[in-house]
C-alpha cells in the first residue's frame, strides 16, 4: 500500500510539475489550451490508476542535437509515385508534433521517411549526429522472435546488464516473475505491443515516431505510456486516433492533406470542422467532363451521384449518428462526475468512500467514451475517403 501511495505522489508531484512548465505556453493556440485542459484532467485521474501494474518513464537521452531532423523541400513516396512533396519542417528537442489527416493521406509514409525505412525520393533530409530514434508502428509487432522470451529480446539490446536488472525493467511493462520468461508465440496483440514499447524504450531515443502505438493497449497501459510521454525530453511525431493520446502529449498539429505536410493551426474539433468542410465540399462539387457544369442535365446527374453515395454510405453514417449520440450520452456522464470532482469538499477525509466511488465510476465511462470518440474518428476518415474516391 505504501509503495502504491508513494507511486500517486511521484505522479502526482510529476504531472502538476509539467502542467505549471506548459502553462506558459496555453495562450499560444487552441491546441495548446486544450492540452492544458487535458492535462489538468488527469491529474485527477490519477488516483484511480494508483494500483496499475504499468509504471515506466523514458530513459534520459545520451544526446540532444538540435536539430534532431532537418528537412528541405522533401518528396516521400514509393518507387515513382510521389505521395507528399514540398515537405518543409525541423525537428528540434521538445517538438511533440500529432499528424492529423484522412486514411490513406500520407501519415505513415512520412513516419517511415523519418525512421529511415523509406528514404525521401527527393530533397534535403539532415539527421544530426548523435539522432536515436525509437520508432513504433503496428507491423513491428510480427517482427518478434516467436520462440525467444521477453528476456531474450532485452538481453539481445543489453548484454551486459544482469538477469535481474532487466527482469525488474520488464516488471515495469507488466512482465512479472514467469512472464519474462515465457515464449512470444502466444501473446496477445497488446502484450507484444508492451513489449515492443518496453524495447524502444529501452534504448534511450531521444526522437520518437509512433504510429497508432495504443491499439492493443488497454487503459491502464495507454495511461502508463501518456504519463512517460509527458516526460520525455526528445521530440515526437505521433500518429493516432486515440485523441486522448494526442490532446495530452503533443503540442502542435500536423495536417497531411494533398500531398502536403503543413502547420494546422487549431485543436482536435476545429479538426472534425474541417473534415466537415472537406466533405460539404466534396458533396457540392460538380461533375466533370463534356456536360456543362451549369446546365441542368449537370446538376441533376450531379444529384443523382449524391443520391447514390447516400445510400451506398446509409449504413455507415448511421453508425456515425448513433457513435454520436453516444458521446454526446457519456460526455455528459463524465461532466457530471468531473463537476464533483471538481468540488475541494470532495477530498476531505468524511468524503473518502463518495471520492473512491466517484473515480471508480469514472475510469469506465472515459475509457467508453474514448474508445466511442476513436470508433468515431476512424469512421469519419473513412466516410471522407469513399467521398473523395466517388466523387474523383
Amino acid at each position: 500500500q505504501q509503495s502504491m501511495y508513494e507511486k500517486q505522489q511521484r505522479e502526482v508531484s510529476h504531472m502538476q510539475a509539467y502542467v505549471d512548465r506548459f502553462r506558459y505556453k496555453a495562450s499560444k493556440a487552441r491546441q495548446a489550451q486544450s492540452r492544458l485542459k487535458a492535462m489538468e484532467r488527469m491529474e485527477k485521474l490519477l488516483p484511480a490508476h494508483a494500483d496499475s501494474e504499468f509504471s515506466f518513464e523514458f530513459r534520459e537521452p545520451s544526446a540532444l542535437p538540435t536539430p534532431l531532423i532537418a528537412m528541405e523541400n522533401l518528396c516521400a513516396g514509393y518507387g515513382d509515385k510521389v505521395i507528399l512533396e514540398k515537405i518543409k519542417l525541423n525537428l528540434v528537442p521538445g517538438s511533440r508534433i500529432g499528424l492529423l489527416g484522412r486514411n490513406g493521406a500520407g501519415k505513415s509514409t512520412f513516419i517511415k521517411m523519418l525512421s529511415g525505412t523509406n528514404p525521401p525520393l527527393s530533397g534535403k533530409l539532415e539527421v544530426s549526429a548523435g539522432v536515436s530514434i525509437g520508432y513504433f508502428a503496428q507491423h513491428q509487432l510480427e517482427t518478434l522472435r516467436l520462440d525467444d522470451t521477453p528476456l531474450d529480446h532485452l538481453a539481445r539490446l543489453a548484454p551486459d546488464k544482469s538477469e535481474q536488472e532487466l527482469r525488474n525493467y520488464l516488471g515495469s511493462f507488466g512482465f512479472h516473475g514467469d512472464k519474462a520468461l515465457d515464449k512470444v508465440a502466444p501473446f496477445s496483440g497488446g502484450e507484444k505491443a508492451r513489449l515492443v514499447l518496453a524495447l524502444v524504450t529501452w534504448q534511450k531515443p531521444n526522437l520518437l515516431l509512433l504510429d497508432e502505438p495504443t491499439n492493443h493497449l488497454d487503459l491502464e497501459m495507454r495511461h502508463a505510456l501518456t504519463m512517460a510521454l509527458q516526460g520525455f525530453e526528445g521530440a515526437m511525431v505521433v500518429v493516432s486516433h486515440d485523441r486522448h493520446l494526442l490532446r495530452t502529449t503533443t503540442d502542435d498539429f500536423y495536417l497531411v492533406h494533398g500531398g502536403r505536410v503543413e502547420a494546422f493551426d487549431g485543436d482536435l474539433d476545429d479538426y472534425h470542422k474541417w473534415l466537415g468542410e472537406q466533405e460539404k465540399e466534396a458533396n457540392a462539387k460538380p461533375s466533370d467532363g463534356v456536360i456543362s457544369a451549369n446546365s441542368a442535365l449537370a446538376r441533376k446527374d450531379q444529384k443523382r451521384r449524391e443520391a447514390e453515395f447516400r445510400q451506398a454510405t446509409r449504413p455507415l453514417r448511421q453508425k456515425l449518428e448513433k457513435l454520436e449520440a453516444s458521446m454526446e450520452k457519456l460526455q455528459t456522464r463524465l461532466a457530471a462526475v468531473e463537476e464533483q470532482l471538481a468540488d475541494p469538499a470532495i477530498y476531505e477525509e468524511s468524503a473518502k468512500n463518495k471520492l473512491s466511488e466517484l473515480l471508480k465510476s469514472q475510469g469506465p465511462i472515459k475509457e467508453e467514451l474514448e474508445g466511442v470518440e476513436l470508433e468515431w474518428m476512424s469512421l469519419s476518415e473513412e466516410l471522407e475517403t469513399m467521398e473523395q474516391a466517388f466523387f474523383a
